[in-house]
């Protein structure tokens, strides 16, 4: 079993930046591919960003690529997602997820099987 707890969330005005943590409790976090998702009012959830249990491969949304970076540290228990240059259409509840199998399907948010509470992001125009 593991328990995800995210932080970092809050207001910021478009252009800004925020970090989201996702801490996670279980010994066996360093095997788990690690995802950030989010979804805003109205719309379904959908995928962010996710990183593999070594960090060596990350994985991003085209509407995030460049001004997003996920990451990960294996000690801790906790991945990051560290989000600049941020535009109103990003204002979403955020959250992180963990994949025990280790799916090819980063994307997907039914191969993750456990999930953070969520933080909740909102960028002013």
């Amino acid at each position: 079993q593991v328990h995800l707890v995210e932080s970092g969330g809050g207001l910021v005005q478009a252009g800004g930046s925020l970090r989201l943590s996702c801490a996670a409790s279980g010994r066996t976090f360093s095997s788990y591919t690690m995802g950030w998702f989010r979804q805003a009012p109205g719309n379904e959830r959908e995928f962010v960003a996710a990183i593999t249990w070594s960090g060596y491969n990350t994985y991003y949304a085209d509407s995030v690529k460049g001004r997003f970076t996920i990451s990960r540290d294996n000690a801790k228990n906790t991945v990051y997602l560290q989000m600049n240059s941020l535009k109103p259409e990003d204002t979403a509840v955020y959250y992180c997820a963990a994949d025990s199998f280790a799916s090819s399907n980063v994307a997907l948010d039914r191969e993750y099987e456990y999930w953070g509470q969520g933080s909740q992001v909102t960028v002013s125009s």
